[in-house]
C-alpha cells in the first residue's frame, strides 16, 4: 500500500544550533519542504539580523542537494518595538513572532512577563499581517500544570482575539478539548498546530512502569479524552488545524537527569507517525490537507508542488541518533513503525 502526498511542511520545529543543528536538520529536510523555525536559542533570536544569520547557518548545515526552506521567526519580548516588527515584515524571511510566557518552557526565560507589554508590537503585527504564534500556558505556580492551557486561553488569548480581531494567531501544539473548542469558535485568523506525540500519547506514557523522561514535553501530555479530541480535530478536514511537530532534540543526559528537559524528538519519523494516526482514524484521505495544504494557506504561502510517497513497510526505530557530541532518544525508540517514506 502506498500514499502519495503533496510535499508537506512543518509549522513548528526546533533545530537548535551549532553541532546539534548539523545532527538533526537532515531528518526534517528529507520529509518537509519548509518549516517554521523556533527562535528560543540561547540567546534568543529577537532581531531580524539574528534571524537572517541563523537562517544562513541552517542552510549551511543541510545535506548537499537538499531542497528545504527555513521559515524564520522572532522571539517576542517585553521590549519588542513596532520598528522591529516593521523590519521583520520587510525582510520577507521572517514569517511570524513567537510568544513564550516567561519561564513556560525550554529557553523561555526572556519571554513575555505581561501581555500588555507587547501591545505596541502586536498593533504593528496586526498592521503588517505578521502572525503571532503562542505557547499557550500560564506560569502561575498556583495553577495545576495540566490546567495551564485552559487558564491561559481564558486569561490571555480570549481577550487578545477581541483586542486584535485582524491578527493571525496560532495556538501552538494545542493539547486540550478547551483549546480545540476555542479555535473552532474563533474567526478564520485563529488556527492551531497539533503534534504527533500529543496525538499518539496520553499522560500515562510519562509513568508507564516508572518515570519516563523521554515522554516529558511542554505542554505536558494530557488525559485520554483530550487526546481523542485532538485526533478528531486533526482528522476532521478543518483547515484551522495543521501539522506542527514541535520536534525538540535534547541530549540524552539532559533528559535523563534530576531536572530533565521538556521535549520529544519526532523529526526522524514525523510523517510516518502522523500517517499512523490518520490510518487508525480511517482518515488517510485527509492527511494531505493537514500536512500539505492548510498551513500554507493560513500563512499565505503557495502550496508546494513536489510530492512524497509513504509505503506500508515495517521498520524499527533506532535506539538513538547522534546529537552533536552526545546522542538523543527519539520517540518510539526501538519500536516498530508501519509506514515509511519511500526512497
Amino acid at each position: 500500500m502506498e500514499l502519495t502526498l503533496t510535499r508537506p511542511d512543518d509549522w513548528h520545529l526546533h533545530v537548535r544550533d551549532g553541532v546539534d543543528l548539523g545532527s538533526v536538520i537532515a531528518h526534517t529536510a528529507q520529509q518537509f519542504a519548509r518549516a517554521i523555525i523556533m527562535p528560543n536559542l540561547k540567546p534568543p533570536v529577537t532581531t531580524t539580523g539574528q534571524a537572517l544569520a541563523y537562517r544562513e547557518r541552517i542552510l549551511a548545515a543541510l545535506p548537499q542537494g537538499s531542497d528545504f526552506t527555513p521559515l524564520m521567526t522572532l522571539y517576542l519580548t517585553d521590549n519588542t518595538t513596532p520598528d522591529m516588527v516593521m523590519e521583520a515584515a520587510a525582510s520577507k524571511a521572517i514569517h511570524a513572532f513567537k510568544l513564550y510566557p516567561a519561564g513556560a518552557t525550554t529557553h523561555s526565560d526572556a519571554g513575555v512577563t505581561d501581555i500588555s507589554n507587547t501591545f505596541a508590537a502586536l498593533d504593528a503585527m496586526q498592521a503588517h499581517g505578521m502572525p503571532l504564534l503562542v505557547h499557550a500556558e500560564v506560569t502561575d505556580a498556583a495553577v495545576d500544570v495540566f490546567d495551564r492551557e485552559h487558564v491561559y486561553i481564558d486569561r490571555v488569548l480570549e481577550p487578545l482575539t477581541h483586542r486584535y480581531p485582524e491578527l493571525k494567531i496560532v495556538l501552538e501544539h494545542v493539547t486540550t478539548q478547551d483549546g480545540v473548542d476555542f479555535v473552532l469558535a474563533g474567526n478564520a485568523r485563529l488556527a492551531a498546530t497539533i503534534t504527533a506525540h500529543h496525538l499518539l500519547l496520553n499522560r500515562n506514557a510519562m509513568f508507564s512502569g516508572g518515570l519516563r523522561p523521554h515522554a516529558y514535553c511542554l505542554p505536558v501530555l494530557k488525559r485520554e479524552t483530550h487526546r481523542r479530541t485532538l485526533i478528531k480535530a486533526a482528522t476532521s478536514g478543518n483547515p484551522k488545524f495543521f501539522l506542527g511537530t514541535d520536534s525538540a532534540p535534547h541530549a540524552r543526559e539532559r533528559k535523563e537527569s534530576g531536572c530533565g528537559c521538556a521535549g520529544i524528538y519526532t523529526a526522524h519519523a514525523a510523517l510516518e507517525l502522523y500517517a499512523q494516526v490518520f490510518e487508525d482514524a480511517g482518515a488517510l484521505n485527509r492527511l494531505e490537507g493537514f500536512a500539505s495544504q492548510y498551513g500554507a494557506d493560513f500563512y499565505g504561502l503557495p502550496r508546494n508542488t513536489g510530492s512524497i510517497t509513504l509505503e506500508k513497510n515495517d521498520w524499527t526505530v533506532p535506539e538513538n541518533y547522534p546529537l552533536g557530541n552526545s546522542t538523543l532518544i527519539p520517540m518510539h525508540a526501538g519500536q516498530t513503525l508501519h509506514w515509511r517514506i519511500k526512497q
